[in-house]
């Protein structure tokens, strides 16, 4: 017994330490990003100022000052609630049709959306760029940014809602049709109320992915819808790289999201979770 109880204390422990070691790993980049945001342009590279260097704001103030990151923010903001919610409109819908009244073709209807995705965005740029400049006029604008990160993230927000909903037990369903529910009101009142945790989750997911969109944020805009990605991408220069106003806007561009991640990390673990136990 002796033994037995040593070797699980034992096993806890390495547990711990890999789980430390694991976590320190993941958490490294962004010290190293935050810490390289205080040092001047050339402390940056210079190998002497690694670790110890005298902080300085410049970076940020450069930044709010020169860079208007307040205007950068507030459409990545903007883009990426109504980009959410746009895409929540459309997935819950189709999530619900799929779940409860599929067809033969509903799993490659699935699997074609989910073969989207592996498109190169690069094959449909100048498609893109030609279309919305030269035909639609709406290149640069808000509309055009939602409309582009809603359909890039809808693939994945059905299949997220698809796997939710399977669980809930499809005799609620019927009771609700056999009690005179039409179909918004089982939606409303009994499908997101039961699911609430699996679609905030997956609006949460949705959100750090339209936060974090760069390829067709930078390749759409230029300074009207221009988001928090053309910023960072505006500090390449042909002299190179600046790393430390990079590594400042960088860690402002992160920093909103790690702290959401943060504050709703129960609700994200909830619904990424939910079904798993019966």
């Amino acid at each position: 017994m002796a033994i037995v109880a040593q070797s699980t204390r034992y096993g806890k422990v390495t547990r711990t330490i890999l789980a430390w070691a694991v976590g320190l790993l993941f958490f490294f980049p962004i010290f190293w990003l935050v810490l390289t945001s205080f040092k001047t342009d050339a402390d940056a590279v210079k190998p002497e100022f690694l670790f110890f260097f005298t902080p300085t704001l410049e970076n940020y103030l450069n930044m709010t000052e020169n860079y208007d990151y307040w205007r950068f923010a507030t459409n990545s903001i903007i883009t990426s609630i109504f980009a959410t919610v746009f895409t929540l409109a459309v997935g819950i819908p189709c999530a619900y049709a799929m779940a409860f009244n599929p067809s033969r073709a509903t799993k490659d209807v699935l699997m074609w959306m989910l073969s989207t995705k592996m498109l190169p965005a690069a094959a449909v740029l100048y498609p893109m760029t030609f279309l919305t400049k030269n035909f639609l006029g709406i290149y640069d604008t808000h509309f055009l940014v939602i409309i582009v990160l809603s359909l890039i993230n809808l693939p994945i927000v059905v299949w997220m809602l698809f796997t939710y909903f399977k669980e809930i037990p499809k005799d609620i369903i019927e009771a609700g049709k056999m009690d005179g529910v039409n179909t918004w009101g089982e939606i409303r009142e009994i499908l997101i109320p039961l699911a609430w945790g699996g679609i905030a989750s997956t609006a949460l997911l949705c959100f750090i992915f339209c936060w974090n969109e760069a390829y067709w944020t930078v390749r759409l805009t230029t300074t009207e819808a221009a988001t928090l990605s053309k910023l960072i991408e505006g500090n390449r220069a042909p002299e190179g790289l600046f790393f430390g106003r990079l590594s400042a806007v960088s860690a402002a561009a992160v920093g909103p999201i790690v702290v959401l991640g943060w504050f709703c990390q129960k609700q994200l673990v909830q619904g990424l979770t939910f079904g798993a136990v019966k």
